[in-house]
Parts: structure tokens; C-alpha cells; sequence
């Protein structure tokens, strides 16, 4: 997506060779139009999936997610990281570990938002080592519903996330794909 590659190179801040901030249109500052224009294309590329739900996790990959389901015309789900008093009924729960934020994380989804009818796009914001999305993924199976697919904004290619999917037998579609942040430059390879 080249509307997306063109804000990362112009906006994105390269932390060092691992981390790439872009907190000025995604993951502070949400540019409404750009995740317009994301949603729309994840919705282009899972359109024949028959998508009945879209999930993501809080807080950065929501605005995707929900660019995605109101494409889609489905409602958007997200594992909280913290238990609400409010979620005292039957939940699913799984272990998270973050990347940036150097800790392991607990997120709960509400097992009655999702039943082994569902077939479930995951949507997040970004892919490094796959964790996010492979908690996802476990909420998922717990339900009994099935993954349709896993839409990522950026993908860090160059760490595991997307060989630890692809193993796994997940289809992913990433819409800027980063194949090296050395020197502060960020490196793009083309989607599959």
C-alpha cells in the first residue's frame, strides 16, 4: 500500500534497528482517512473469506480493525489487556508477551462475543515476533471459531512473526512489509 509506505517514510521515526515509531498517524495520533483507506484494503484481500467477525487487541491495532468490519459490514471484537469489573461472566483468556513494551500480558475476550460459527480476521497494527497475534489466535481456537486470516499493517520481516504464521498455516496479508531498519532507514519489500 503505497499511501501507507510513503507515511512511514515520511512520519515513521526508527528507535533502532527493532522498533519503528509511528505514533503521528497510528499508534497515538489516528489518521482517520489512512485507516480508511486500510480498512479498505483488508477488506479487498479477505472479501471471499465470508468474515463474520473481525478481532484485534487493544489499543493500536482498533482503528484497522474497525476500518476493516465497517467494510466488511461485521462487528469488530478486541482482547482487552486489562479485566473490567464488567467482565465477570465466562471469558477466554491467554498470555501475551510484548515486544516494546518488555512484559508478559493476560488479555480476556467475553467468550459469549464469539461461538464456533465465527469465522474470524484478525487485525493488528503491527508484526514482530507474532505474539499478539498468536494469543489472538488461541482466543480464537478456544471458542471453537475459526481463523479466516491475519490482516498487519507493518510487518517487520526481518524478525519471526510472519515465519512462525506461515508455519503455523495462517494466511497472512501485511500492507508494508519492512525488511530492515539498520541505520535508521527503513528498507521495504514487496507483498507477496
Amino acid at each position: 500500500m503505497d499511501e501507507l509506505k510513503k507515511r512511514i517514510r515520511e512520519e515513521g521515526i526508527v528507535i533502532d534497528s527493532d522498533i519503528l515509531k509511528v505514533d503521528q498517524f497510528l499508534n497515538h495520533q489516528i489518521d482517520p482517512v489512512l485507516m480508511q483507506h486500510v480498512g479498505e484494503a483488508f477488506a479487498e484481500a479477505f472479501v471471499q473469506s465470508s468474515i463474520t467477525k473481525v478481532l484485534t487487541i487493544e489499543s493500536s491495532g482498533i482503528a484497522p480493525a474497525l476500518m476493516t468490519g465497517l467494510k466488511l459490514g461485521v462487528p469488530v471484537l478486541f482482547a482487552r489487556k486489562k479485566k473490567p469489573l464488567t467482565l465477570n461472566t465466562s471469558i477466554l483468556t491467554t498470555q501475551v508477551y510484548s515486544y516494546t513494551k518488555k512484559v508478559h500480558n493476560s488479555i480476556f475476550l467475553e467468550k459469549a462475543m464469539i461461538n464456533s460459527e465465527d469465522r474470524v480476521l484478525i487485525i493488528d497494527d503491527f508484526l514482530a515476533n507474532g505474539e499478539a497475534a498468536m494469543g489472538l489466535v488461541r482466543l480464537i481456537e478456544m471458542a471453537g471459531a475459526s481463523v479466516e486470516g491475519i490482516g498487519i499493517v507493518i510487518e517487520k520481516s526481518f524478525q519471526e512473526g510472519r515465519s512462525k504464521l506461515d508455519r503455523a498455516g495462517y494466511a497472512v496479508y501485511s500492507l508494508a512489509r519492512i525488511s530492515s531498519l539498520a541505520d535508521h532507514q527503513v528498507t521495504f519489500i514487496d507483498n507477496d
